[in-house]
């Protein structure tokens, strides 16, 4: 089973950008599609971006659709997220997770402040 480890997170002013990394350890990274999920505050646990095995297809929330890029690099079991723009409403704890068979790390703070 893929484990995954976060990082990147940090407080960053309104329209600035962040890029989150997950390094993945366990066997053929590069067999999963991988997804960014992210929670804020007080909500559920919601869906932000996927890559394909080979990074060729991504996938996108309409929330974070051309402010996010989805990508990966399978010689170093790595995804990142690149956000840009960030907005207040932006601000949770983000995981990436394997799909379909999910694990998931301690996932990483992105605070955005006004």
């Amino acid at each position: 089973q893929v484990q995954v480890s976060e990082s990147g997170g940090g407080l960053v002013q309104a329209g600035g950008s962040l890029r989150l990394s997950c390094v993945a350890s366990g066997p053929s990274f590069s067999d999963y599609i991988m997804d960014w999920f992210r929670q804020a505050p007080g909500k559920e646990r919601e869906y932000v971006a996927r890559i394909s095995k080979d990074g060729q297809g991504t996938h996108y929330a309409s929330s974070v659709e051309g402010r996010f890029t989805i990508s990966r690099d399978n010689a170093r079991n790595t995804v990142f997220l690149q956000m840009n723009s960030l907005q207040p409403e932006d601000t949770a704890v983000y995981y990436c997770t394997p799909y379909p068979h999910r694990s998931w790390g301690q996932g990483t703070q992105v605070t955005v402040s006004s």
